[in-house]
């Protein structure tokens, strides 16, 4: 009886200096990434703590497919290696996860050695959003989140209506997001559209002169000083 044998499909040779290369190109193009996140990116988080991560994501993922690509049999035990890992870290901004899709289709790219493709299309990518986040930012109003503490002498109620007052004219936009109240201080957050700097500051004066006492904290997408 003849044996019956099972033979597996050998990969591609593991190439260290293609590894070398694609690692370098990754670390350059991750480096891109991380300035265009810090540049056109518009979360809330810490963007440039955020972007530190861009780096190790792509020239992971190179190693990662350039092992799998060269046996079979590594690929098979990384798969089994992988499956045991689990990040729990949240995503709050699609934005963020829309960076992190272009590190890892980078890696992708480059363990696969579509070097030049990969270079071209992660190009042709950040200057096409860079290009449309520019042209939008002119068109633009700035977007703040405004938080006002202070101890009214009237009524919570009143306090607040009168806020609503003051932001109305100075913002297009005046949407009211939280309110605590402890003893008699009250916390107020709202989310702003102004047009300008200026306007901040009528908005900062108005609200100052007409509680004196108040603390006023702006806080906005680009991360420009607090005031």
């Amino acid at each position: 009886m003849q044996e019956l044998g099972l033979n597996l499909p050998a990969g591609a040779p593991l190439s260290l200096t293609a590894l070398v290369v694609n690692l370098g190109v990754g670390l350059v193009l991750s480096l891109l990434l991380r300035w265009h996140f810090q540049r056109f990116g518009s979360t809330l988080s810490n963007r440039t703590e955020f972007a530190q991560v861009f780096p190790l994501i792509v020239m992971t993922t190179v190693l990662i497919i350039t092992v799998v690509k060269s046996s079979l049999a590594l690929s098979l035990g990384l798969v089994g290696a992988l499956s045991i890992v689990r990040f729990r870290t949240p995503i709050k901004e699609p934005e963020e996860l829309a960076y992190l899709f272009i590190a890892i289709a980078t890696g992708l790219g480059l363990g696969a050695d579509q070097t030049l493709p990969t270079v071209l299309a992660v190009g042709v990518i950040l200057a096409a959003v860079g290009a449309l986040r520019a042209a939008r930012a002119g068109r633009e109003e700035t977007r703040l989140y405004l938080n006002l503490d202070w101890n009214p002498s009237e009524g919570q109620q009143r306090a607040v209506d009168a806020v609503g007052e003051v932001i109305s004219r100075h913002s297009s936009t005046g949407d009211l997001r939280r309110i605590d109240s402890r003893g008699g201080s009250v916390s107020i957050t709202y989310f702003l559209d102004v047009p300008n700097p200026k306007t901040v500051s009528d908005l900062i004066e108005d609200l100052q002169q007409s509680f004196p006492g108040m603390g006023v904290t702006f806080i906005d997408q680009n991360q420009l000083p607090s005031v």
